[in-house]
């Protein structure tokens, strides 16, 4: 069984992909409710599932009209979307695994990347397999991303 972040993350890409507009607008308490959630749940969501290297852009305006604004960032390009994740990389000097997540799916989702190549790579660049001093962990992680998204461009 799903759980409610799940369906929270499916409901709003659902609800993107059926706009006829660029973003979709949500209020939390709306979404909340209709998911019997707290409002942080929906914060949850956006937060984690809706990230700049996962190919999606979010704006938020806080208070009694506030509004939650989500965009997908559609790259018309190959090469445009390995730019993007690189200078993700470049700005992000801790290379968590969830940003190695976020951005081999992302390579999964643009065709680039097939699930299992996702999978192995996923785990080669895993904290157990990597078994180094962190910083030494985020120094290899982001120099492997870069040499896998410099390989990307050239095929």
């Amino acid at each position: 069984m799903r759980n409610i972040s799940d369906v929270i993350e499916q409901y709003l890409k659902q609800v993107l992909k059926e706009s006829q507009a660029e973003a979709i607008e949500i209020k939390r308490q709306d979404i909340a409710k209709r998911f019997e959630c707290v409002p942080s749940q929906i914060n949850y969501v956006i937060n984690t599932r809706f990230t700049v290297e996962k190919g999606y852009l979010v704006e938020s305006k806080r208070g009694g009209g506030g509004y939650i604004r989500i965009r997908r960032v559609i790259l018309h390009e190959k090469q445009d979307v390995l730019v993007s994740l690189m200078d993700i990389l470049q700005d992000h000097p801790r290379l968590s695994e969830q940003l190695v997540e976020n951005i081999l799916i992302r390579l999964f989702e643009e065709g680039m990347l097939s699930e299992r190549e996702v999978r192995l790579l996923y785990h080669l660049l895993s904290d157990e397999a990597l078994g180094l001093h962190a910083d030494d962990r985020h120094l290899i992680r982001r120099q492997q991303l870069l040499a896998l998204m410099k390989l990307l461009s050239y095929h």
